[in-house]
C-alpha cells in the first residue's frame, strides 16, 4: 500500500491516486499513515525535479495531487483529535509562496491534537505577530524554501520582540536549505529537517 501511493503520486497519477486514498479510508487504513505515504511520494518528485527528471509542471502537479488528497483525509484525522495540546500558528513567510510542507507540518500538528491556525503563504511578520496576540499561541512555526526568505524570518523574529512576545513564543523554522547557521541568523529557537521532526519539537516545546 505505502509504495503504490506514493508511486501514483510520484508517477503524476491524480485519479488513481485519490482514489487508492478512499479505498485505503473505507478499508479503516490509519490516515496519519496515509500522509506519510504521500509525504514518501512528495520526496520522490523533490529527487526528480532535482536531477532535472522533472520540471516545474510536474511540481505542480503533484502539489495539487498531495492537496487533494490531504483534503480527503483530513476529516478523518479530526474526527479523534480530542482535547487541543495547544495552540500553533504557522505560515510562509513574506516573499515565499512555497507551501507543501507547511502544509505536511499542519496536517500532522492536527493529526497529533494541536489546534493549527495556517496563514497561508507571503505572509508579513506583522501577521504572525498579530494573530499570536489573538490566539495566545506559544509556539510559531516559520517556512521558506527560498534563500530571500532567511531575512523576512530575521524580521518577523524581530517583530515579536517589539511586541514584547519573544519571550513567551518558541519559535520554529523550517524549508530545504534552513539549517542551524539560518536558526541562529533568525533567532529562532530550533529548526526542522522535515515535517517529522518539526512535530517532535512542537511536542518538546509545548
Amino acid at each position: 500500500m505505502a509504495e503504490k501511493l506514493a508511486t501514483l503520486l510520484a508517477e503524476l497519477k491524480e485519479d488513481e491516486a485519490l482514489s487508492e486514498v478512499r479505498k485505503a479510508l473505507d478499508e479503516g487504513t490509519d490516515p496519519l499513515s496515509l500522509v506519510e505515504e504521500l509525504r514518501g511520494g512528495m520526496s520522490i518528485v523533490g529527487k526528480r525535479f532535482e536531477d532535472k527528471e522533472y520540471f516545474l509542471s510536474e511540481l505542480i502537479m503533484s502539489a495539487e495531487i498531495f492537496k487533494e488528497s490531504i483534503a480527503l483525509i483530513e476529516p478523518h484525522l479530526e474526527e479523534g483529535a480530542g482535547e487541543t495540546k495547544g495552540q500553533v500558528v504557522i505560515g510562509t513567510v513574506k516573499g515565499d509562496i512555497h507551501d507543501i510542507g507547511k502544509n505536511i507540518v499542519a496536517t500532522l500538528l492536527r493529526c497529533d491534537g494541536y489546534e493549527v491556525h495556517d496563514l497561508g503563504v507571503d505572509v508579513a511578520p506583522e501577521a504572525f505577530t498579530d494573530k499570536l496576540k489573538v490566539t495566545g499561541a506559544t509556539l510559531l512555526g516559520l517556512s521558506g524554501l527560498l534563500t530571500l526568505a532567511f531575512d523576512s524570518m530575521k524580521e518577523t523574529v524581530d517583530n515579536l520582540m517589539e511586541a514584547g512576545l519573544r519571550d513567551k513564543v518558541k519559535v520554529v523554522i523550517g524549508g530545504g536549505p534552513v539549517n542551524e547557521k539560518v536558526m541562529e541568523y533568525a533567532g529562532a529557537d530550533a529548526y526542522g529537517m522535515d515535517a517529522s521532526q518539526a512535530v517532535k519539537l512542537v511536542n518538546e516545546f509545548l
